[in-house]
C-alpha cells in the first residue's frame, strides 16, 4: 500500500504543481478534482492513470483531436432531481442537453480512433451514449430556450387566446386613443407605458370624463395614466389566460422532468466521466509546457533518471528566458544511497528536491521532464527532511524538531522506502551531531532503504566510500572561478572549498591561514584532497569531451568517405557496363570484317546471307526481352554513362597533351664558333674575342687578360663581322 506523507509533499512545494495543473483545467470540478490530487495508492489505477495523459498528449501531435470537454457543473440539478415534485428549469435542462452531446461526441470519437487511444477507449465504456434525453428536451424547448407551443394541446390552444387576445387589447386601446384624441382630453405625447401596459395619457382636467383604471400620474401632476375600460376588460382576461399558460409550462417542465429523473445515474456518470477528463486533459498540457515524458518502469527496484528538470525551476526560468541545468542521478541495488556534498549555492538541495518531486509526481499520475531513457520504479513510502523546520509553536529547536524527524524515519524505514535529507546531521554540535547522523546513516543502510543525502560532515563521505552500497556525489565547482556549474557527478564527494570561497570573497589569508590551524591537520588535508581530486575529475571530464568530439569527428568522415566509395564502386560498374558493350560492338565489328572479306574473295551471295543471319541470332539470342519504356531507361542511362565516360577520357586526353608539351623541351642548335667572334661563359657575364680556336679550346680576349676554355662552356653573343 502506497503512503506519501503530507509533510514530505509540504517539504517538496507539491502544491504549486497542482496550482499550475489547475491553470490548464477548462471546468470549476477538474479544478477542485486537481487540487485534491494525491498520489495514487494502487498501482495498477496508477498505471492506467499515467497511460491516459500519455494517450491524451499524444493527441496534440496528430490530426485526431480528442473533442471539447468543457461543461457547466450540475449539482445543483441532480440535487433537485432527487427530490420529488421539482422541476428543472429551461436553462437547467439545456445545461443537460449539452453535457449529454459533450459525452455523446467523445464517446463516438474514441470509438472511432481506439487504435489510436486504446487505453481512453476502456476509459469510457462504462459510459453509455443516449440521446433520448436530447430527443425529449429538444421536443419541449427551442434553440432560443422558451417552450415550444407544440409542446401540448392545452398550451398551443392556450397561446392562441392569447395571441387573439393581445389583438382586441391593441385594437381597443387604439380605438379609445383616437377618441379621447379627437375630444383633446390628451396630453401631446398621448400614451406611456406603466407596469408594461399601454396607458392614455390624459390631461388632468379631464381625468374624470375618460373611463378606465388610473394607473399613476406625472411628477407635475397635469398628466393622469388611465388604461381605457374596454383594454383594461381584455387585460384582466389576458392576465387569466397567462397565468394558466404558466401552470401548464409548469406541469410540462415537470413531466419532462419526471422522465430525466430516470436518466439520474447516467447524469451523474456523465458529471464524473467529464471531471476527470478535465483533470487528464490538465495533465496532459502541464506535461507538454515541460516536454515530459512517460519514462519505462523497472521491474527491480531501480531508477534512473536522465537530464532531470525540476518542473517548478524549469517552468519559472523559461517563463524569464534562463537556462535550466539538468541533473542525471539513479538508485541502484549497488547503489541505492547516494551522499552529495559540495560548497552551498551549488544545487545540492535542488537536485535533492528534484528527485523527490518528479517521484511524486510519477507517483501522482503525471509525466516528468526527464530524457526518453530514463526509467522509475515505485516506492511505497517517501520520507523527507528538507529546509529549517524550527517549529515555533512548538517551541522545539531545529535539532530538536529533526531528532524528532529521525525518530519518525526510523520507525517507518524499509526496504520499499525512499528517504530524502538535505543537511543531513546540522542543527547541533558537528562532532556529535556528524557521529549521530553516522549512526541513523547505517541504519537507514541496514533496512536496505533508498536515498539521497546533502551533507558537509567529513565522516559521512568516508561512510559512503566504506559501505559498498552507497555512493558519494559532488556538484562540480569550476576550480579557477569558484563559480557553481550545476552539474552533479557521482562517484566521488565533494569539497566544501571553505577557505577558497572564504578567500574569493575577500578575507585576508592571514585570517583563513590562522584558521587552518585551529582545525585538525587530517580534516585540512582530507578536504584538500578532495578539492584536488575534483579539479583532476574536471580535466578528466574537458579530455573526454575532446576526444569524443573527435570520435564524432571521425565517424562523420568515415561516413563520408563511405559514401564517396559507394558513388565511386557506382560509376566503376557503369564504365564496366560500357566497357563489355564496347567489346561486344568491336567484337561484331570484327566478324562483319572478316564476313565482308570472305564475300570479297568468293562472292557468295548465299553464304554472306547465311553468317549475317547466323550473327544476328546468336546476338539475338543473347538479349533479353524488356518494354519500351524499359528500354528508353536503359538508353538514357547508356547515354549518360558514356557521356561521362567521354567527359572524363577527354579531360585526361588533355592532361597527357600537355605532360607531352612539358616534357618536350626543345633545344637550341648550338651556334658555331669561329675567330673573332665576340663570346661569354654560359655562367658569366664578362664579354670576350676569341683569339685562336685548338683542339676544342678556345683563347679568349678580355682585354686585360686572356683565358684558355673549352668551346662547349662558352655561348654566341655577336659573331665575327663579315
Amino acid at each position: 500500500m502506497i503512503n506519501i506523507h503530507e509533510k514530505t509533499l509540504k517539504d517538496l512545494e507539491f502544491s504549486t504543481v497542482l496550482d499550475q495543473i489547475t491553470q490548464h483545467t477548462l471546468t470549476a470540478l477538474g479544478k477542485e478534482a486537481v487540487l485534491a490530487i494525491l498520489p495514487f495508492k494502487d498501482e495498477e489505477q496508477l498505471k492506467r492513470e499515467l497511460i491516459y495523459v500519455n494517450e491524451y498528449l499524444s493527441s496534440y501531435d496528430n490530426d485526431n483531436r480528442i473533442p471539447n470537454h468543457g461543461f457547466d457543473a450540475i449539482a445543483k440539478e441532480l440535487k433537485l432531481l432527487k427530490i420529488e415534485n421539482t422541476y428543472l428549469e429551461v436553462s437547467s435542462l439545456q445545461k443537460l442537453v449539452s453535457m449529454s452531446l459533450t459525452v455523446n461526441a467523445i464517446l463516438k470519437f474514441l470509438e472511432k480512433f481506439k487504435e489510436y487511444y486504446p487505453k481512453l477507449k476502456e476509459f469510457s465504456q462504462h459510459i453509455e451514449i443516449n440521446t433520448s434525453l436530447i430527443t425529449q428536451v429538444d421536443a419541449v424547448v427551442d434553440r432560443f430556450g422558451d417552450i415550444k407551443d407544440n409542446a401540448s394541446p392545452i398550451l398551443s390552444n392556450l397561446r392562441k387566446s392569447i395571441n387573439l387576445l393581445k389583438g382586441k387589447i391593441n385594437s381597443s386601446f387604439s380605438s379609445a386613443l383616437n377618441t379621447y384624441n379627437n375630444l383633446d382630453y390628451l396630453d401631446d405625447i398621448r400614451e406611456s407605458v406603466v407596469d408594461n401596459k399601454r396607458v392614455l395619457a390624459v390631461k388632468a382636467m379631464y381625468r374624470r370624463k375618460v373611463r378606465g383604471a388610473i394607473m399613476g400620474g406625472s411628477k407635475t401632476g397635469s398628466i393622469v395614466y388611465i388604461e381605457p375600460e374596454t383594454t383594461l376588460q381584455h387585460t384582466r382576461e389576458l392576465n387569466n389566460l397567462e397565468y394558466e399558460e404558466k401552470e401548464e409550462v409548469i406541469k410540462i417542465l415537470k413531466e419532462l422532468t419526471d422522465y430525466i429523473r430516470l436518466f439520474t445515474p447516467l447524469l451523474h456518470n456523465y458529471q464524473e466521466f467529464l471531471t476527470q477528463l478535465d483533470v487528464i486533459s490538465a495533465k496532459a498540457k502541464y506535461a507538454e509546457s515541460m516536454n515530459a515524458i512517460l519514462p519505462e518502469f523497472s521491474e527491480e527496484r531501480s531508477m534512473n533518471l536522465r537530464d532531470a528538470y525540476h518542473p517548478l525551476l524549469y517552468l519559472t526560468n523559461k517563463e524569464n528566458g534562463k537556462t535550466t541545468f539538468p541533473q542525471t542521478i539513479g538508485l541502484e541495488k549497488d547503489s541505492r544511497i547516494i551522499v552529495i556534498s559540495g560548497p552551498n549555492a551549488g544545487g545540492k538541495s535542488i537536485t535533492l528536491k528534484t528527485v523527490g518531486l518528479l517521484q511524486v509526481m510519477i507517483q501522482s499520475g503525471m509525466l516528468i521532464p526527464v530524457h526518453e531513457r530514463s526509467y522509475v520504479c515505485l516506492f511505497d513510502r517517501i520520507l523527507s527532511d528538507i529546509g529549517d523546520n524550527q517549529s515555533i509553536e512548538n517551541h522545539l529547536s531545529t535539532y530538536s524538531y529533526r531528532l524528532k524527524q529521525m525518530n519518525y524515519f526510523l520507525k517507518k524505514c524499509n526496504n520499499k522506502t525512499l528517504f530524502l535529507i538535505d543537511e543531513f546531521g546540522t542543527g547541533s554540535d558537528p562532532e556529535l551531531g556528524g557521529a549521530l547522523a553516522e549512526t541513523f546513516l547505517e541504519v537507514f543502510y541496514e533496512r536496505e532503504a533508498y536515498g539521497i543525502i546533502t551533507t558537509h560532515y567529513s565522516n559521512l563521505k568516508l561512510l559512503a566510500n566504506e559501505l559498498p552500497q552507497i555512493q558519494n556525489a559532488n556538484m562540480l565547482f569550476n576550480e579557477k572561478t569558484l563559480e557553481p556549474m550545476y552539474k552533479l557527478v557521482v562517484g566521488q564527494a565533494g569539497s566544501s572549498f571553505t577557505f577558497e570561497v572564504a578567500q574569493k570573497n575577500g578575507i585576508p589569508y592571514s585570517l583563513i591561514n590562522k584558521s587552518k590551524k585551529k582545525i585538525e591537520r587530517g580534516k585540512v588535508r582530507f578536504d584538500a584532497t578532495i578539492a584536488k581530486l575534483q579539479k583532476e575529475r574536471s580535466k578528466l571530464e574537458r579530455t573526454e569531451r575532446s576526444l569524443k568530439e573527435n570520435e564524432k569527428k571521425k565517424i562523420s568522415e568515415a561516413d563520408k568517405l563511405e559514401e564517396i566509395n559507394a558513388k565511386v564502386q557506382k560509376k566503376l560498374e557503369s564504365y564496366q557496363e560500357l566497357y563489355d558493350s564496347n567489346q561486344r560492338l568491336i567484337y561484331l565489328g570484327q566478324k562483319m570484317n572478316d564476313i565482308s572479306e570472305k564475300y570479297f574473295e568468293d562472292k557468295k551471295k548465299k553464304t554472306l546471307i547465311d553468317e549475317l543471319f547466323r550473327l544476328v541470332q546468336i546476338e539475338n539470342s543473347k538479349r533479353k526481352k524488356v518494354s519500351a519504356k524499359q528500354k528508353k531507361t536503359i538508353k538514357a542511362k547508356e547515354k549518360q554513362v558514356k557521356q561521362e565516360a567521354e567527359k572524363k577520357v577527354e579531360v585526361i586526353r588533355e592532361k597527357k597533351k600537355e605532360a607531352k608539351k612539358k616534357s618536350i623541351k626543345v633545344e637550341k642548335p648550338k651556334a658555331i664558333l669561329r675567330l673573332n667572334d665576340r663570346v661569354r661563359l654560359l655562367d658569366g657575364k664578362a664579354v670576350g674575342t676569341i683569339d685562336s680556336i685548338e683542339k676544342g679550346k678556345a683563347n679568349v680576349n678580355y682585354g686585360m687578360f686572356t683565358t684558355n676554355v673549352s668551346l662547349d662552356q662558352l655561348e654566341l653573343v655577336q659573331a665575327m663581322k663579315k
